[in-house]
């Protein structure tokens, strides 16, 4: 089962992720709340549409805008609506 890492601490894990461009993404219900943070960082994809991003904190780390996710995706990534995905100092491993 796909699991994503930061910190050694396990903040997501699901069989029902979607891989797209490489890159997993996760149910959103998968995803620990308690090391999210809001963030107002947004960049835009062309066909998957603007990305909004969390970062994480955790006993005394951070990493800013390491989540991203698309909270209203144009209709060529429908498959990523209500899922999340890593970068920065995050992995995702079987």
């Amino acid at each position: 089962m796909p699991k994503a890492v930061w910190n050694d601490l396990v903040i997501a894990d699901s069989d029902d992720t979607v891989v797209v461009e490489g890159n997993h993404y996760f149910p959103r219900a998968a995803l620990r709340d308690d090391v999210l943070r809001a963030s107002t960082t947004h960049t835009f994809c062309p066909w998957k549409g603007t990305a909004s991003y969390y970062s994480l904190e955790h006993d005394g780390r951070s990493s800013a805008d390491a989540v991203w996710y698309y909270p209203d995706p144009l209709p060529e990534a429908e498959m990523v609506r209500d899922r999340v995905a890593f970068w920065k100092d995050v992995s995702v491993v079987d």
